[in-house]
C-alpha cells in the first residue's frame, strides 16, 4: 500500500463534499509530476485530503478505489484521474504551520514542492501525520 496527500481547493471541492458524495473522480490535475504520481496509484492506497487556500490543513482520509484512467471529460491520454472514497474526517485538522514547525518533516514533499497537488507520503511521514491527527492507523 502507498500513501498520498491530495490537495484540493475547498471552495471548489472539499473533504465535506467527498463525504456527502461518498466517492468521486479525482480530476483537475495537470502538473506532469502529479500526473505521474496518479498513474502509480493502486486500489487500496490511502490519501490525506488537504485543503489549500486560506485553510491549508489536512481534513480527512480517503481511499483510492480505482486504477488510474484517462480523464473522460478531456479525452486527453496525458490527463489521468482515479476514483476516491471518503474514509474518515479528522476531528482536529493538522495545519501546514504545524507541519512546518515539526522538524520531522524537513524533507517532506509538501514542504519541498509546495505547488505539487499530488504528493507521495512515505510510511514514516504517514505515521507521523496519523499521530498528529490522532486517528490511529
Amino acid at each position: 500500500m502507498a500513501y498520498w496527500l491530495l490537495k484540493t481547493e475547498p471552495e471548489n471541492y472539499s473533504y465535506f463534499d467527498l463525504e456527502r458524495d461518498g466517492s468521486t473522480i479525482w480530476d483537475g490535475v495537470n502538473n506532469a509530476l502529479a500526473l505521474k504520481h496518479i498513474r502509480t496509484m493502486l486500489i487500496g492506497d490511502l490519501a490525506l485530503i488537504y485543503h489549500t487556500g486560506k485553510e491549508r490543513q489536512v481534513m480527512g482520509v480517503a481511499e483510492i478505489i480505482s486504477q488510474p484512467y484517462i480523464d473522460p471529460a478531456l479525452n486527453d491520454s496525458k490527463r489521468a484521474v482515479m476514483d476516491v472514497r471518503a474514509v474518515r474526517r479528522v476531528q482536529q485538522p493538522v495545519t501546514l504551520a504545524q507541519i512546518k514547525q515539526d522538524e520531522k518533516f524537513t524533507d517532506f514533499d509538501l514542504l519541498r514542492l509546495p505547488r505539487l497537488s499530488v504528493v507521495p507520503v512515505s510510511q514514516v511521514y504517514w505515521q507521523c501525520l496519523v499521530d498528529l491527527l490522532g486517528i490511529g492507523d
